[in-house]
């Protein structure tokens, strides 16, 4: 089943250009991950086909003396319909294989034909579902993407999966009580989900609870040490407590992780200054504009140091 498709790397600014200028910006969510294949906080992504577990469809691929595994979804990367028709397949699960193929190929529109198809012929095809759901978000239409999401959950209540995708759909669209409460099932079920952990860290420090959102990131941190992310993340939420020791070491980290991290370089360059540290948070600003020239709260914020500086 595909990736959830992941936001473009870019910053969001945690209020206007001038509050950025003021404080620091949170990370934006991790992609959502399936089964077998983990996309942590910050390893931003873009949506990737991922393999499916042999588990679920073998027993309904009939072998007729090839090898299944050179059919199946996983390996097959080139369904071809009349073929698999003629191997005996249900017209159900060769809409579904198509759907995949298509959506592999970014041809959503196309991809949500032969999921309706399947989902027309099996209405509780929770994998089509599922699928159908990652393509109406693909395209924008995040209220048919929780509708086929939620009829999945219904469908395979245990799948952890399920509920961190409707999660960062509803967060997407600012629900985010509704966000942590999918983020915290989807843990429940899956302990030490990592995808699930960054996203409800997220939503915790959108909401404010800038504990919650330490302890999480606390948590991920413990299962990815190297996940610069969840450092400026937490660091963040530091931040909002007005530690500016505490936040400062962590963006340290972020950035000893990843020296070319502009964000982290701009929080921390706002740290120095809440600091009255002028000089380290100028260099800190300084470097995240040479690494993203186009960066405006960096920019911003250097304005407010120089003035900080010409005032003394």
């Amino acid at each position: 089943m595909q990736d959830v498709p992941s936001p473009s790397e870019e910053t969001i600014l945690s209020g206007t250009d001038e509050e950025a200028a003021q404080g620091v910006q949170e990370e934006i969510p991790a992609a959502a991950s399936v089964s077998g294949t983990q996309i942590g906080a910050g390893k931003i992504k873009t949506g990737v086909q991922v393999s499916r577990s042999l588990s679920e469809l073998s027993a309904l691929m009939p072998a007729l003396g090839v090898s299944l595994t050179e059919i199946n979804p996983v390996n097959y990367q080139k369904a071809d319909p009349a073929v698999l028709r003629q191997m005996g397949m249900e017209q159900y699960l060769i809409s579904f294989i198509t759907a995949e193929r298509k959506y592999r190929e970014g041809n959503y529109r196309d991809a949500l034909a032969e999921y309706n198809r399947s989902i027309a012929l099996k209405p509780d095809n929770a994998d089509a579902l599922e699928g159908r759901g990652n393509a109406w978000l693909k395209t924008g239409d995040t209220g048919r993407a929780i509708e086929d999401y939620t009829r999945a959950i219904n469908l395979k209540t245990n799948r952890a999966e399920l509920y961190n995708y409707r999660g960062f759909v509803y967060a997407g669209r600012g629900e985010t009580e509704k966000a942590i409460a999918d983020f915290t099932q989807a843990l429940r079920l899956k302990p030490g989900y990592a995808d699930a952990l960054a996203n409800r860290s997220r939503a915790y420090y959108q909401s404010g609870d800038y504990g919650k959102a330490i302890d999480d990131c606390t948590l991920l941190i413990t299962l990815e040490p190297e996940n610069f992310a969840a450092w400026n993340r937490r660091g963040s939420s530091w931040y909002a407590q007005q530690d500016d020791n505490r936040a400062i070491a962590d963006f340290s980290r972020a950035i000893t992780i990843k020296p070319d991290f502009a964000l982290a370089l701009h929080n921390r360059g706002n740290a120095w200054h809440s600091k009255g540290d002028f000089a380290k948070a100028l260099a800190d600003l300084n470097s995240a504009i040479t690494v993203d020239p186009e960066f405006a709260a960096a920019h911003a914020s250097r304005d407010t140091v120089l003035q900080s500086l010409n005032s003394d």
